[in-house]
């Protein structure tokens, strides 16, 4: 086998070894960011299920999974498959970024997908996408730009700086128009009860839950502006621990209730329940997080990119939610989130987009 060869072959072994240690550490990302958990206390991995730290030797990437059966073994708590699929995921595209991308640029898009990876999963469990990935993957994508300017195609550092920083800008203002105008368009949704229905609102701990019609609400999900306002007609309300009788409109805010021209701080209250006969739910067209998160994108890969990935991930997650819409039926109203078609797109882009978008164009100008 020529020198050559053998030498790439070998880097290819070392990107998906690297791939897998990554991908382990990215699923400690994915558990304890969106919990507030530490990533370095403690440093060593554990078992979610009972907290018992994880010896070296059942900690290996894929392998251990394979060996415990998905498994704990010292609680028998099932290890989801996710842990196994992000490591997978991730040795995978580290050998695919490394095959097309080598040096230099092949390190940096490691950093990239990465972030892609953490963001989807984190998104498809808790519809959130931590700043720590957005914000932070913004700042990482603009000085790693300044620092490899192939990655925008320039000729200089400050010729990097600032596409790479356009990019991000584009990202963010595209979408912010996007959330600001489907705030206006679709900010509201009304659901009117031939029957009274029953509701309520309580608290449990830190957490709010909102009860309506049997359908459990995240308080921080309804409450996601200062300024959202969430309207219950009333049929009758027992408010509080007195039991005081309400007949009219409830209007909930993040911190306070009105009733009957009287206020209420809702971290008094613990419970309120009663009878509905209608109720307007506050609601966005996309959470802030894909905004923030496309601006990452373009940071990393630039404005072409932006264009292609929103009109990727619209496409890709309109198909998916009539899909969804086909086949859960009874759950036709479930939340699919933004983010992991965004990251959908910005691979698409990295792995032959910008030859689509070409060979697209070029047919509608003729040159085909």
């Amino acid at each position: 086998m020529p020198i050559l060869a053998t030498t790439e072959y070998l880097f290819g072994i070392f990107a998906l070894v690297l791939g897998a240690i990554v991908g382990s550490f990215l699923n400690a990302c994915i558990h304890r960011m969106p919990r507030g958990l530490s990533l370095n206390k403690p440093r060593r991995s554990f078992c979610p299920g009972c907290e018992r730290g994880i010896p070296w030797h059942e900690n290996l990437p894929l392998a251990s999974w394979l060996a415990l059966r998905g498994k704990c073994s010292g609680c028998g708590w099932r290890i989801p498959f996710r842990y196994f699929l992000v490591e997978a995921l991730t040795a995978l595209l580290f050998v695919a970024v490394w095959e097309r991308f080598g040096l230099p640029l092949g390190p940096a898009y490691f950093v990239f997908v990465s972030l892609l990876i953490v963001a989807t999963f984190i998104d498809f469990e808790h519809f959130i996408i931590p700043d720590e990935i957005t914000w932070g993957g913004t700042v990482a994508g603009v000085l790693i730009s300044v620092a490899i300017p192939e990655m925008m195609n320039a000729a200089t550092r400050w010729e990097a700086l600032a596409f790479s920083f356009g990019g991000a800008v584009l990202g963010f203002g595209l979408l912010f128009l996007v959330v600001e105008g489907g705030k206006l368009a679709f900010g509201k949704i009304r659901h009117s009860f031939p029957e009274a229905a029953d509701f309520e609102w309580k608290r449990e701990g830190d957490r709010v839950v909102l009860t309506l019609a049997g359908e459990d609400l995240d308080g921080m999900e309804i409450f996601s502006r200062e300024r959202d306002v969430l309207t219950i007609e009333i049929d009758g309300v027992a408010l509080g621990s007195d039991g005081t009788e309400f007949r009219g409109s409830l209007k909930f805010w993040h911190d306070r209730l009105e009733a009957a021209g009287a206020g209420f701080p809702l971290d008094q209250l613990e419970r309120i329940s009663g009878k509905m006969n209608s109720v307007v739910i506050p609601r966005e067209a996309m959470g802030f997080g894909d905004v923030k998160f496309i601006a990452c994108i373009g940071a990393f890969l630039g404005w072409q990119a932006v264009l292609f990935t929103i009109f990727a991930a619209s496409i890709i997650g309109s198909a998916a939610g009539i899909a969804g819409i086909a086949l859960a039926r009874d759950r036709a109203g479930v939340r699919i989130p933004f983010g992991p078609f965004l990251a959908l797109g910005a691979l698409l882009w990295l792995f032959g987009g910008r030859e689509l978008a070409e060979w697209y164009f070029g047919g509608l100008r003729g040159d085909l």
